[in-house]
């Protein structure tokens, strides 16, 4: 079926709380285990850095079915896909909730995050085709307003549930919520007319890029455990990633049907856009997970104080987003990504001012700044990386800036919780190596703590270990600033005009 054809549901307004709730329930699964992490890894006899495993296996998988969605949804059609798929997430969810271990929710995640892939694209269709073409983009920011409340929902949703109840819960919360996103869609869209379309399926570059993405995420989770390229292993499995990612991309660039149209980034604004995006929202993902992790396990915050504190970040951006979406055409799109940049920028700088003694308001505080950095980001850098594509590539080019979005957050999970904790233990090392017990201000500070007893040195290793994370915090946060620098100027590499091409609205829609 063209999904430019317009159906009308019996009820408008219930198909799309039904179709939004189902998103909802996708989105709000990438941060609500964010502040969790160190009560999952506890409870499971598991150390921080394989927590992150929980956000990572989501993600990367995720990110491999994205491009599976097209192909299905011509398969089986679009209800029948968002019904399975809303299906699987929740019976995942379930699995994930009974896990007994780190291992079992690891795969069991990893398997949440693959079955729920083509969940938002195939809500942004149904949603495109229940509006009449006046009214779509209504449609597509009321959407947008879901993308935008469930990342902030996350962390609070999921503090409040881990601390009042128990960490499992952030996965049951799945099933009421799926219930009635699958009965309110069935009830609405099940005489929805399709039209199923065999075509080929590219099983070659999709095994390719399993074994790829999925080797390369398996090296940097376990990386710092192994000793990096001191283990057989990781140089085993760097190896076996690179010549599959390479291989893949040959494959992708001579295949008639490739599952990544690779050719895209021939276009200047779609590679600058890209870059932005994937770096962009790596640093927001990364300070997205980083936050929570240090204020639990640093800065004494209970699991719902923590997502308290990162919560203002959506604030700006619930307002702001319908305004962006209306009105940024009227500007120089680098000029606003610019400015989401340069809030961005300007809020990891202020962290890195922070110090063991920073208050939850200054936390907050930049927390909330940082949501106007999110409020202009997406929009106009999607923008700009579509601008340059044909009607015919606008799908392709927005399944493959989402996949690489995707793919750039689970790596930077990775790469932040491995940063962050290598530099830790760095510092605590250098800041040790001037404790001693025949060092008279080691003594003296011995001491004030009650005595030289073993008590008293646990008391003064936690002060150090908290320093040492401090400093390393203070470091990520100021290497990040510079890289929100850096976008800021590759942004203006882009070239204008970026308004869509003819018919590029009616194409996105089609796929």
């Amino acid at each position: 079926m063209n999904q430019n054809a317009h159906f009308n549901p019996p009820n408008r307004a219930l198909a799309t709380i039904g179709l939004s709730l189902a998103c909802f329930m996708q989105v709000l699964d990438t941060t609500i285990a964010n502040v969790s992490l160190s009560t999952i890894a506890g409870n499971l006899g598991a150390s921080a850095e394989q927590g992150t495993w929980v956000i990572t296996s989501f993600a990367v998988s995720n990110a491999i079915a994205l491009p599976l969605t097209g192909w299905l949804s011509r398969r089986f059609g679009e209800v029948k896909l968002f019904m399975a798929a809303t299906i699987l997430f929740m019976l995942t969810s379930f699995l994930c909730g009974i896990a007994q271990s780190m291992n079992q929710l690891v795969i069991f995640r990893a398997l949440q995050g693959l079955v729920c892939g083509p969940i938002y694209p195939i809500t942004q269709a149904l949603l495109i085709s229940v509006y009449p073409p006046a009214k779509r983009g209504m449609a597509l920011s009321l959407l947008a307003m879901v993308t935008v409340v469930a990342p902030i929902a996350g962390p609070l949703l999921g503090g409040w549930l881990t601390e009042n109840y128990s960490w499992p819960w952030i996965f049951f919360i799945n099933l009421p919520i799926g219930l009635v996103a699958i009965a309110v869609v069935y009830q609405q869209l099940r005489d929805r007319p399709v039209v199923l379309k065999h075509s080929p399926m590219d099983y070659m570059g999709l095994a390719l890029l399993v074994l790829g993405v999925g080797t390369l995420q398996i090296v940097l989770d376990k990386g710092n455990d192994l000793d990096w390229f001191e283990s057989n292993f990781i140089i085993g499995g760097t190896i076996v990633a690179a010549i599959a990612l390479a291989a893949f991309v040959i494959w992708e660039l001579t295949d008639r049907h490739p599952i990544v149209n690779l050719r895209l980034f021939a276009n200047r604004n779609f590679t600058i856009g890209t870059i932005a995006l994937v770096f962009g929202y790596a640093g927001f993902f990364g300070i997205s997970l980083l936050i929570p992790q240090w204020l639990q396990t640093q800065m004494g915050y209970t699991a719902i104080w923590a997502g308290l504190a990162a919560a203002p970040i959506g604030l700006l951006p619930m307002f702001l987003s319908p305004l962006v979406g209306r009105y940024a055409q009227n500007f120089d799109l680098r000029m606003i990504a610019g400015l989401a940049f340069l809030a961005m920028a300007l809020t990891c700088f202020i962290r890195a001012s922070f110090n063991t003694e920073v208050d939850y308001w200054h936390i907050a505080m930049a927390q909330l700044i940082m949501g106007l950095g999110v409020a202009f980001f997406f929009m106009p850098i999607l923008s700009i990386l579509l601008s340059d594509l044909s009607p015919e590539q606008i799908a392709d080019g927005s399944g493959l800036a989402t996949f690489l979005r995707t793919i750039a957050g689970s790596f930077s999970a990775s790469l932040t919780t491995w940063l962050w904790t290598h530099r830790a233990n760095m510092h605590h090392a250098q800041l040790t190596e001037h404790i001693s017990l025949y060092d008279p201000a080691t003594v003296d500070a011995l001491n004030q703590l009650g005595g030289v007893n073993q008590q008293s040195a646990a008391v003064l290793d936690h002060m150090v270990e908290s320093q040492a994370y401090m400093i390393s915090t203070v470091e990520y946060f100021t290497m990040l600033g510079w890289v929100f620098v850096a976008m800021l100027v590759i942004i203006w590499l882009a070239k204008p005009p970026f308004g869509a091409k003819p018919g590029a609205a009616e194409a996105a829609n089609a796929h």
